[in-house]
């Protein structure tokens, strides 16, 4: 009997709270070594847009910003923080519909999703993150250092 493709998931634990300018791919793989899962040629990895948002440094401090007469009229109207409103408004090429305090935007990618990405979760408190700036090069660039880093080990 010949045995046909195989599909595995395996989770990564204990990778570290993630810094801007982190090397993703190396604390994968170092994790993968340590709980015994080394990555190996053809593995396919998913990995979320958060920790790359974090190592590309794409949090914003919503101390640091200061709201535009229009972000502050339409958070009035959501019941959101008009910084907040802020962030997605300049992470969005524009606002598709606005409903029960959620703003559905065309980010600059041009996908039409919740708040342009903007999510306030597992971030510090008053901070937000935004979507990977380029999302099509970052994957490439985690590959080569994932070559890398599971090479050097």
């Amino acid at each position: 009997m010949i045995a046909g493709p195989r599909y595995e998931v395996i989770g990564v634990a204990g990778i570290p709270e993630v810094r801007g300018g982190d090397d993703v791919a190396r604390l994968i793989a170092e994790a993968a070594v340590r709980q015994g899962t080394p990555l190996a040629t053809g593995d396919l990895l998913v990995v979320g847009q958060k920790i790359v948002s974090k190592a590309e440094g794409r949090i914003v401090r919503l101390a640091d910003v200061t709201p535009s007469p229009i972000a502050q009229s339409m958070a009035a109207g959501l019941a959101r923080d008009a910084r907040l409103v802020e962030v997605i408004l300049r992470e969005s090429r524009r606002v598709v519909r606005m409903d029960r305090g959620v703003l559905i935007t065309e980010t600059h990618h041009g996908w039409v999703c919740a708040n342009a990405g903007v999510d306030q979760s597992n971030v510090d408190v008053d901070c937000v993150a935004l979507l990977p700036e380029d999302p099509d090069r970052a994957p490439s660039g985690r590959r080569s250092a994932r070559a890398r880093a599971s090479t050097s080990s």
